[in-house]
């Protein structure tokens, strides 16, 4: 996330007081709400109203930032170290075209 919105994430929830009820704990437990809030719009069908849909992937983006912030993790290092597990895991040469977890591959 770009630093611009990161501020205005912070901003928010400053002017509002709301760090207080910030903890790791709640802000996990609300970025599992929001992600089932987005799943809920696909539950019987696909509602795929990109207004919803945009709504509800804001939620989840903003509370794992809040996340990110309170746990003091860098996504940008994160992300890079769990793609470079990944590849570890799911070598191109057993992965490709596969939905096969890497415990089962042939080796």
């Amino acid at each position: 996330m770009n630093e611009e919105n990161k501020k205005l994430i912070e901003d928010f929830v400053i002017e509002r007081d709301w760090d207080q009820f910030h903890t790791p704990e709640n802000l996990a437990k609300s970025i599992v709400i929001e992600a089932a809030e987005l799943l809920q719009l696909f539950q019987w069908g696909s509602d795929n109203s990109v207004e919803r849909v945009r709504e509800e992937i804001a939620d989840v983006i903003i509370y794992t930032q809040l996340f990110l912030n309170k746990m003091k993790l860098d996504i940008n290092e994160i992300v890079r170290e769990k793609i470079h597990n990944n590849e570890m895991k799911y070598p191109v040469n057993l992965s490709k075209g596969s939905s096969k977890k890497y415990t089962e591959f042939e080796v």
